[in-house]
């Protein structure tokens, strides 16, 4: 099949998008939640597929086996506002979940989020991640996904990440956004990827605790174990290995799943202009990032 063009990025409403999260906009606005969906909310590369997974494991790891050998990821737990014309919208594929709870992802900042999920409370888990594992992260992301822009070489997507010019506009105004909502919404869980690496079974003792789930020590190690970076990798039904706009030859989808990789990717001189415009973006807030674990 042949490839479209790679999309163009525009401003909508004051974030940076492309048509394949607009274009099906009314429909993603509208879109009724139910007060046991769950929302996993995340800034792109931010460990969206691996809490996902979680989630689907903790709920439905043991009820429906064959759901996790035979029904992709991205599947289980719909993209909400994602929209390929002509082939599937993200609001569809969640109005069809078979499951209760629904498992749903979503990139919006915390503005776009349909009016529904806060109406109905649903809970949201909320995964953040450092700023400059985000940034190489999200730039390996775009050399492979055909249907984001064209990152360009490191140097240049690094400023645009820096000026939120990248899809889904501004890693500092998404992390903030969410935490300040956070302040005000009781069913908020908000997460680090760092912390998620350094001791992943504290983790999902939160998400559990958080969702009212009671696990044995059995079924956690199992849901650590299969939701192991390794595992996942080799996994084709979490892997991403059967979405034909990835291109797994150029970077594959699951590429390191560390904290720290930025070293191999900044320079000096970069690091420093980073660390600068970081410190004014963040200074009024609270939140804490660690680079390294």
């Amino acid at each position: 099949m042949e490839q479209p063009p790679r999309p163009t990025l525009f401003d909508f409403h004051g974030v940076s998008m492309t048509k394949y999260f607009t274009e099906n906009w009314d429909n993603i606005q509208n879109f009724q939640a139910r007060p046991s969906d769950i929302l996993i909310a995340t800034y792109p590369k931010a460990g969206t597929t691996w809490v996902s997974y979680i989630l689907d494991l903790l709920f439905f790891g043991q009820s429906c086996p064959e759901r996790q050998e035979t029904v992709p990821i991205q599947e289980r737990v719909p993209f909400l506002e994602i929209s390929v014309p002509s082939l599937f919208a993200g609001t569809d594929l969640a109005e069809k979940l078979p499951t209760t709870p629904r498992l749903i992802k979503s990139h919006l900042p915390v503005q776009f989020i349909p009016k529904s999920f806060w109406e109905q409370n649903c809970r949201i888990v909320y995964v953040a991640r450092n700023a400059k594992d985000s940034a190489v992260s999200y730039f390996h992301f775009g050399r492979m996904n055909k249907i984001q822009p064209e990152p360009g070489d490191w140097s240049s997507f690094l400023q645009d990440f820096m000026e939120g010019k990248v899809v889904f506009g501004s890693w500092y105004d998404h992390v903030k956004g969410w935490w300040e909502k956070k302040q005000t919404h009781s069913e908020i869980l908000y997460l680090f990827y760092e912390d998620l690496i350094e001791d992943s079974g504290r983790e999902i003792d939160r998400m559990c605790s958080f969702l009212g789930l009671s696990l044995s020590p059995e079924e956690k190690q199992s849901v650590i174990t299969r939701a192991a970076f390794d595992s996942m990798k080799k996994n084709k039904m979490t892997n991403y290995s059967s979405v034909p706009v990835l291109d797994h030859k150029v970077s594959p989808f699951m590429r390191k799943g560390k904290v720290g990789d930025w070293k191999n990717h900044f320079t000096v001189a970069q690091d420093e202009r980073f660390n600068e415009l970081y410190k004014q973006k963040m200074k009024d807030s609270m939140l804490q990032f660690r680079t390294e674990v």
